[in-house]
């Protein structure tokens, strides 16, 4: 990069000191709203982050944590890990996810790449399937972008389409799919009239077929599987409307948790199994759920379970769901170049950094941090230690999952003094609040809690700087409310369940006996992000951000 001038080397910070060490605390799903019942972490004790928030007003603070703040189309966006890391390391807002999606798909441009391109060589023989989330949620997928995709590839010489749905009832309200088969339905009677044999193939609920994630239990992709490629499932219909409806009734069972079916004709066969020759589109945007199908569509070295059949087809993910692994190879969109980020710029300037999580959280707070790029910039300045997350369990049943044990190794790398920046993520607020148990998600929280005090006092001893912050909300509001703010009560007059993020801001608190007295925040960044942290702690480290970073949220008054 020599010949443009451009250097790692940061300017010093004209007011702070250089080698100071400093704890950064990502509480992951903790944002702030108004104290109430289904509010987990008013409900529990948290000593600590009372503390840190009844402490100097000039050292906590909120930060939006959702939306436009974290790259996303629009304020209904709910924020998530991933975009909420990648801004925290990047300390710049990019185009994330279903936005990158909506750009591509709006300037037509995605029909031009090179994935598009590629499955296209199936069209004139083959099937194109699409295999995704159905609903507006947002979070994983919009079924506008479903749509879009059917009428494009349909414009684009598709001329059979078979669409495999998985339904919601996490990040949309249960119930839902109903409404949303009925859409999609009326959309590909619409292609068929303009002669594409189009129709759905399969289904079944997101959190019993195909949606894993993080390996926890291949069964639910075997599910999506059978019924997706090779057409079989304990459940036979006519029509998706009605599986959606009668499956509901008959087996009780929620929209994200509805057994495999599929689409029959006439004599009883299948409509959509997947074939040599076809092609394949996981239409999903967020990447953590689709790993594992992409694992299983992609690879042929494979183990995890009998495929008995692996058709020879194309596929193609909406994007790359793992910059690692490469997976899979041939995606629609191109994901955001995110360069440049503090954790490169910190290792150049000499600041060596300790991250840690457990296993559901530990690539947030090194490869989204780091901007979607695995392993270390410089391995004798870093090091990264992954805690194995329980598994084979959902989180409620332990729900303080391994909180005391990254925060004993954040203490432990602290009391070192061989780092001066000790990076974590404290999972439990997230996951834990997406079971819906708010029992459990209040046990999470006072870990949670107990792991935060555990790192300050650490800091304390080394004469340290502590930030303390989230990444989005999820167990401060664990009910479904109305327009006015109220619970929403389901027929039976039991509340609704909200197990999904939230659009709530996050804390930042900032202190510890190594800040310098006059630092406190600014009062003219009203807006601030999570992107605004970035800067805030290359400051903390002695020096002043890049010029193109979003600003500092802090200042230094001299007293």
């Amino acid at each position: 990069m020599g010949s443009s001038g451009f250097s790692w080397k940061l300017p010093d910070h004209p007011k702070l000191p250089k080698d100071k060490t400093v704890a950064l605390i990502v509480l992951d799903g903790w944002g702030e709203a108004d104290p109430d019942r289904y509010n987990c972490i008013h409900v529990a004790e948290t000593p600590t982050m009372d503390s840190l928030k009844k402490g100097a007003p000039e050292r906590w603070r909120l930060i939006r944590a959702h939306g436009k703040a974290v790259g996303l189309p629009t304020e209904d966006d709910m924020g998530n890990s991933e975009v909420g890391h990648n801004a925290l390391g990047a300390g710049r807002i990019y185009a994330q996810g279903a936005k990158l999606v909506d750009l591509a798909l709006a300037s037509g441009k995605i029909y031009d790449g090179e994935g598009f391109k590629y499955i296209k060589q199936s069209f004139e023989t083959g099937t194109l399937h699409l295999i995704g989330l159905l609903s507006d949620g947002g979070v994983h997928s919009r079924i506008d972008q479903l749509q879009l995709l059917l009428k494009g590839a349909s414009e684009n010489g598709a001329k059979r389409i078979r669409v495999h749905i998985l339904t919601d009832g996490r990040d949309v309200l249960d119930g839902s799919s109903v409404g949303f088969v009925e859409t999609l339905e009326n959309d590909l009677a619409k292609l068929r009239e303009s002669g594409v044999d189009a129709q759905i193939a399969s289904g079944g609920g997101r959190m019993y077929v195909t949606m894993d994630r993080y390996e926890n239990d291949w069964e639910v992709v075997k599910r999506g599987w059978d019924a997706q490629v090779l057409g079989e499932a304990p459940y036979k219909f006519r029509s998706a409307v009605e599986a959606v409806k009668k499956l509901r009734e008959e087996t009780k069972a929620s929209d994200q948790y509805l057994p495999p079916f599929v689409i029959v004709d006439d004599s009883g066969k299948s409509v959509g199994p997947i074939v040599d020759g076809d092609a394949v589109v996981t239409f999903n945007f967020r990447a953590d759920r689709m790993v594992m199908i992409a694992k299983a569509l992609e690879y042929e070295d494979f183990d995890k379970f009998d495929r008995v059949r692996v058709p020879k087809i194309r596929y193609a993910g909406m994007l790359q769901y793992d910059g690692e692994l490469k997976l899979p190879s041939h995606y629609l969109v191109s994901p955001p170049e995110i360069e440049r980020t503090s954790g490169e710029y910190l290792v150049h300037n000499g600041v060596r950094t300790f991250a840690c999580s457990e296993t559901v959280k530990f690539g947030h707070v090194t490869f989204f941090w780091n901007g979607n790029r695995s392993g270390y910039f410089n391995p004798e300045m870093e090091e990264y230690v992954e805690i194995p997350s329980d598994s084979g369990i959902t989180f409620n049943v332990k729900p303080k999952m391994k909180a005391i044990e990254i925060a004993e190794k954040a203490r432990d790398a602290i009391l070192s003094r061989k780092f001066h920046q000790v990076r974590v993520n404290l999972p439990n607020g997230d996951m834990v609040g997406h079971t819906g148990d708010i029992e459990a998600t209040v046990v999470a929280c006072k870990a949670a809690d107990d792991a935060v005090k555990i790192i300050l006092d650490a800091i304390e001893q080394v004469g340290g700087i502590y930030v303390v912050t989230a990444d989005h909300g999820n167990a401060e509001d664990m009910v479904k409310r109305n327009k006015s703010g109220q619970p929403l009560l389901d027929k039976n007059g039991k509340i609704q369940i909200l197990t999904s993020h939230t659009l709530q801001p996050v804390p930042i608190a900032i202190g510890g006996p190594g800040l310098a007295p006059g630092v406190r925040f600014r009062k003219d960044v009203p807006d601030g992000g999570l992107a605004n942290v970035a800067a805030t702690v290359i400051n903390f480290h002695g020096y002043e951000a890049p010029s193109d970073y979003e600003t500092t949220l802090i200042e230094v008054v001299d007293n």
